[in-house]
């Protein structure tokens, strides 16, 4: 590379406004969405062919990690767990000074706490966060970023970070996006496997997935609408029987297992549930509204 190419590079990597390092499928399409908002991307990886493919793209590619995060005063980073991003980053740690790191690793809580105490050790801010609508989703504005950490940080950058989709700032513990992510991806989990019971269930019946999906998308609002009442309710330590008691779900989870049995598929989702309402009611909570089941969960099983 001549002078006059590296004098262009070094050019190109101080104006940048955002920088990606890690360019997996999620890293490739944070960069895409970046681009697409109009901000000047710097890329690396190890490999340097996604770096290429993004370079045709627009972004400007750096040579070396420490390059990337000298030209950006923001740092995401889209590397699969915390230990591999401290590795890649702790040779280059000096020139994090001033600068915000945003980290999309997944990990625990605390693996996030003790890594927001390391960059601040070496003067940058931090912004945990996770990709909360997969890859599919980046770049628009239902796909959902949660971020936790220095709210300065969120504040200056959240134009760029915008560019992701709808992000959300959660506190300014660097924890709480790790235990969202955690908490989401069960409540995720949760309603698909209540959709896949659902779809087994019709299907015996010769329904057509599509046919019942749209029927239950429709139907989601009305269950939606009762997590925000709920969340009310459990606030208030009030659980009133608007919407049902404990007793009369489990009698309808009940109902749900028999019929399932009789068309001949799984019992499993509906059992899960209907232990939980019995434990419920076992623990005094029969004649409670449903939301009351989340004393339940807070003892846990050993302690009904």
């Amino acid at each position: 590379m001549s002078k006059n190419q590296r004098g262009s590079e070094n050019e190109n990597l101080q104006r940048s406004t955002v920088a990606v390092i890690g360019l997996g499928q999620m890293g490739t399409r944070l960069a895409q969405a970046f681009l697409s908002a109009g901000h000047v991307t710097t890329v690396w990886n190890r490999s340097g062919a996604k770096a290429d493919a993004l370079a045709a793209q627009g972004a400007v590619r750096a040579a070396t990690p420490e390059a990337a995060v000298i030209g950006s005063p923001l740092i995401v980073v889209s590397l699969p767990d915390y230990r591999t991003v401290q590795d890649l980053l702790q040779p280059l740690a000096g020139s994090l000074d001033g600068r915000t790191l945003v980290n999309l690793a997944s990990g625990t809580p605390e693996e996030a706490a003790r890594m927001a105490d390391w960059a601040a050790g070496h003067g940058a801010d931090y912004l945990d966060g996770a990709a909360m609508s997969g890859t599919r989703l980046v770049g628009r504005p239902e796909a959902l970023f949660v971020f936790s950490g220095s709210q300065e940080a969120f504040s200056t950058h959240r134009s760029v970070l915008t560019s992701l989709g709808n992000s959300v700032h959660l506190g300014s513990d660097p924890a709480l996006a790790s235990v969202y992510d955690t908490a989401l991806l069960g409540l995720a989990w949760g309603a698909l496997a209540g959709f896949y019971h659902a779809v087994a269930l019709v299907g015996a019946s010769g329904v057509d997935p599509a046919d019942f999906a749209a029927v239950a998308t429709g139907h989601m609002p009305f269950v939606t609408s009762l997590m925000a009442d709920h969340a009310r309710q459990i606030e208030g330590g009030r659980f009133p029987d608007d919407d049902g008691t404990v007793e009369v779900h489990a009698a309808a989870i009940e109902h749900l297992v028999r019929t399932s049995r009789t068309q001949g598929i799984g019992t499993d989702v509906p059992e899960l549930i209907g232990n939980l309402l019995d434990r419920a009611t076992a623990s005094g909570h029969g004649s409670s509204g449903i939301a009351s089941v989340i004393e339940t969960i807070k003892k846990g099983p050993r302690n009904v």
